[in-house]
């Protein structure tokens, strides 16, 4: 069974490694997550969160406000919205389902709070596996777009579309 937990500076040392694996590395190859000042921080606007598979650490997730992160990434967006970063940490722990659980899991948290009203994701245009997943979850391509050097499809997954796993 899946959990997620909050992340804390003792993953540090495991968030850095999986920062540096292959796969990690072509879903998102210029991003410096700066994990050693981050799992310090706690703003209200974010979590970032460690998925376990009974107990083992599997991947991470980060749930943002994009209309309160502080460094407005997703530029003007509307309020009542959340953003997801969502990776697994392991090549060996890829295709067994384990992403979509924690999505399964994410999404749930979001629309916990009643007024969220459709999550947002930015899978770089080159990432045809990252759209395939989000595609089967529900999610629907909205547009592509430049975020940074970045040239990403931004998918949104809205409440009206959510039915809670049981």
């Amino acid at each position: 069974m899946i959990i997620l937990r909050p992340a804390t500076p003792e993953d540090l040392g495991l968030l850095l490694y999986w920062d540096e694996q292959p796969h990690v590395i072509a879903s998102d190859p210029d991003d410096d997550w700066e994990w050693e000042k981050e799992l310090d921080r706690s703003p209200d606007w974010r979590e970032q969160l460690i998925a376990e598979l009974d107990g083992r650490p599997i991947g991470v997730i980060q749930i943002i406000d994009p209309a309160r992160e502080e460094t407005h990434y997703w530029g003007d967006v509307p309020a009542n919205l959340r953003a997801i970063d969502i990776w697994i940490g392991e090549a060996s722990d890829l295709g067994k389902g384990y992403g979509t659980q924690m999505m399964q899991l994410a999404l749930a948290r979001c629309f916990a709070k009643p007024a969220v009203t459709a999550v947002l994701v930015d899978p770089l245009v080159s990432n045809t596996q990252a759209h395939r997943f989000y595609e089967r979850l529900g999610f629907r391509q909205i547009e592509r777009r430049q975020f940074g050097d970045d040239d990403c499809f931004v998918y949104q997954f809205r409440r009206t579309d959510w039915q809670p796993v049981v």
